[in-house]
């Protein structure tokens, strides 16, 4: 099993990113798929994730109306689309594999290695 976040990057205020989350070793399918994030001297939160069952998704309030989480089942792929970024989503983003949409880092069993995001001027 192996999760591959990539994407981070230096962004001025208000701009966007990409994030996207390889998934291998797995069937997507069976699988929800969560993103987290861990700035420096605080715990990691859930960002969003989305079911494997319909896709339905949930959003932490912090990013709601901003980031956009989606999956592309034949590129086993599940993107986190960042707008209108602000410094306090400066953090290390790392993705998840969990068997039901949870929103607690308990839910998952499987974590990618991290991407950085920096929002700064």
């Amino acid at each position: 099993v192996q999760l591959q976040a990539s994407g981070g990057g230096l962004v001025q205020p208000g701009g966007s990113l990409r994030l996207s989350c390889a998934a291998s070793g797995f069937t997507l399918d069976d699988y929800s798929i969560g993103w987290f994030r861990q700035a420096a001297g605080e715990e990691r939160e859930g960002v969003s994730c989305i079911s494997k069952v319909d896709g339905s998704t949930w959003y932490a309030e912090s990013v709601k109306g901003r980031f956009t989480i989606s999956r592309d089942m034949a590129k086993k792929t599940v993107d986190l689309k960042m707008n209108n970024l602000k410094p306090e989503d400066t953090a290390v983003y790392y993705c998840a594999r969990g068997r039901n949409l949870g929103t607690g880092v308990d839910d998952y069993d499987y974590w990618g290695q991290g991407t950085q995001v920096t929002v700064s001027s």
